[in-house]
């Protein structure tokens, strides 16, 4: 069986959108999982002759051991595809520095609105004060 032999290789290189990388890995894990069940498949069967043929050097034994090594050859592939997608999910300490930077900059904007808000109140209260003050003058100012 030839199937076993065609095998996915881990990802190369990453599309630009969300989206055409969710399909991509998506292609490469169902690759994967074909070529492990591919070199399962054979095992089954291969197996069931090395149980009714005891003899030592049988055939069958051999068709065993490389149905086996295909499936474990296999089974490789589809772990590394996920260790290197376990490595793509964690942030680098740049992009984890870089992302810690964008909070603190928008909570910077944040609060220098809020500071520029309450400083316009301020500003206004003492207007409002400053023409009480002048009202209250001007009246005692007459009497």
């Amino acid at each position: 069986m030839e199937a076993q032999q065609e095998s996915p290789s881990l990802p190369r290189s990453l599309p630009t959108t969300p989206q055409s990388l969710q399909n991509k890995q998506r292609e490469e894990m169902m690759a994967c999982v074909a070529a492990l069940e591919a070199a399962l498949l054979p095992c089954l069967p291969a197996r069931e002759l090395q149980a009714v043929d005891r003899s030592a050097h049988s055939s069958h034994q051999i068709d065993v051991e490389r149905h086996a090594r295909d499936f474990m050859e296999a089974a490789k592939k589809l772990q590394l595809y996920f260790i290197s997608l376990q490595h793509e999910d964690q942030p680098t300490k740049e992009e984890m520095l870089r992302k810690e930077i964008s909070i603190m900059e928008d909570e910077l904007k944040t609060k220098s609105e809020l500071i520029k808000k309450h400083e316009n109140l301020i500003e206004a209260w003492r207007k409002e004060l400053k023409e009480q003050l002048d009202r209250h003058t001007a009246e005692l100012q007459r009497v």
